[in-house]
């Protein structure tokens, strides 16, 4: 419990709603969570990396950088514990508590209107699906620039804040989940090892997860001696030169814990496409993306030569919920690696505007490990890997083309991304209207393209007349 010097603050208003939400739900995939928040640790990871880039002395509070899974059936209690970058005690106040992000309203309508609970970190407010587990979580948090602080909440409107008082944390975050009756699945090995691997497993980090080794052992029976020294004079003495009575020996369990790494998948990009299954890409798409549902499409490509970088391109089967919300630029959603080393999410650099739904991964071997924002303006190398990748989405996007299925459901999704590209990429400005569709009186409501409406035009046919409008 809280101590009696904790702050005490209240959510704030949307949070609480979001909570209550959550806390309430009748929902029964509640293994969301574990996703979640180990996908959150791998987020602070990267960070304390890219910063240990520049300065390698701020790993000294926690050279080794994991995540950690610590059941505890006694306590009923999970924790999930990293060394990554760790949180300020205005941090925890502010993303833990009091400022609501864009996302989380937005998750809200998107649950009423029948969305499924685990899109919540598509929305970036996956931290709070904890509760759907848990009864109270704690959060102890360590970071270089502050003290240790502890945040702790029942969901029940309020959250507290108090010096932490966890050992041996150096530097990171430890989330102790004080399981519902009920959720003790979660405490259970097995079912810890197959939601890793079922959602996790190409996380960039090891993640290790904690377990007890039972080992029988033979020792000498103390008993035995006890007995034998009641018997007192009694007993008849052993004269030297005679056989001394064998030591009596009994078997017990000792009990031990040790660590086991979950994760041992290498990076899935830097394999050959011919040896990822498709099953391999499809997790690697929901672990990456945060994502429920099975990627559209996937690019996997190398270029060598001047430039040496791998890509992994994937295609949403939904477009993002703030796609065009609001009239402000929108992140793009490529993480950018040089030599498996995290640089950056939402590097400008690397990817128009118009692609920003297209999610994935670009490893470079030629870009400095030591990149800011202001040098990466600089090089000309990120022009030609934008240009490649640019090219690289078209052409994915025209091989779904071929299948209708599939084409009908990407349109349907991102259509507008294409027609913002025809206004602001003139080097792509043909191909793209290769790839636009229309609904034409003799398509029967399904659309076609410009290429198949002049093939079906009746000879000596005037023209083509149109009507725009807002949803076509």
């Amino acid at each position: 419990e809280a101590g009696e010097g904790a702050e005490k603050w209240s959510f704030g208003a949307d949070i609480n709603q979001l909570l209550s939400l959550i806390i309430n739900t009748v929902y029964s995939n509640k293994e969301v969570f574990l996703r979640e928040l180990i996908s959150n640790a791998s987020d602070a990871l990267d960070k304390i990396r890219y910063q240990a880039i520049k300065d390698s002395k701020v790993l000294e509070s926690a050279p080794d950088l994991k995540i950690e899974l610590i059941p505890n059936k006694e306590d009923g209690t999970l924790t999930i514990r990293d060394t990554g970058i760790g949180m300020i005690k205005a941090d925890l106040k502010k993303r833990l508590g009091t400022i609501a992000n864009s996302g989380t309203k937005a998750f809200m309508e998107a649950i009423k209107a029948g969305a499924d609970i685990s899109m919540i970190g598509q929305f970036g407010v996956g931290f709070y699906s904890a509760f759907l587990v848990a009864d109270e979580v704690v959060v102890h948090s360590k970071n270089n620039d502050d003290d240790q602080w502890c945040w702790r909440s029942s969901g029940g409107g309020s959250f507290t804040i108090e010096p932490s008082d966890y050992p041996d944390l150096g530097r990171g975050s430890a989330i102790i989940l004080k399981l519902k009756k009920g959720q003790t699945e979660y405490l259970e090995e097995r079912r810890l090892r197959d939601l890793v691997k079922k959602h996790s497993e190409f996380i960039q980090f090891p993640i290790n997860l904690q377990v007890t080794k039972e080992e029988e052992k033979e020792i000498e029976d103390d008993d035995d001696e006890e007995e034998e020294d009641d018997e007192g004079d009694d007993k008849p003495k052993v004269e030297d030169g005679e056989d001394k009575k064998e030591k009596k020996t009994k078997k017990v369990k000792e009990v031990t814990k040790e660590w086991d790494q979950v994760n041992k998948t290498k990076p899935l990009w830097t394999r050959a496409p011919e040896e990822v299954t498709t099953d391999e890409y499809a997790a690697f798409y929901k672990s990456m993306a945060n994502d429920y549902s099975d990627h559209l499409a996937v690019k996997h490509f190398k270029l060598e030569g001047q430039l040496d970088f791998t890509a992994l391109l994937f295609v949403p089967r939904q477009a993002p919920f703030d796609m065009f919300e609001g009239g402000k630029k929108k992140r793009n959603n490529l993480k950018l690696y040089v030599r498996r080393v995290f640089i950056m999410d939402d590097c400008e650099e690397l990817m128009p505007e118009y692609l920003s739904f297209v999610r994935g991964i670009v490893d470079s071997e030629d870009l400095p490990l030591n990149l800011s924002r202001e040098s990466l303006q600089q090089t000309k190398v990120l022009s030609v890997m934008k240009k490649q990748i640019v090219k690289n989405c078209i052409a994915l996007f025209r091989e779904l083309a071929e299948d209708e299925d599939k084409y009908k459901t990407f349109y349907e999704q991102f259509a507008k991304n294409l027609k913002l590209g025809i206004h602001e990429d003139a080097a792509n400005r043909s191909k793209l209207a290769d790839l636009l569709r229309y609904k034409s009186t003799k398509s029967g409501g399904e659309y076609t393209s410009l290429s198949d409406y002049v093939d079906r035009m009746k000879e000596g046919q005037p023209g083509i007349y149109y009507i725009s409008g807002e949803s076509e």
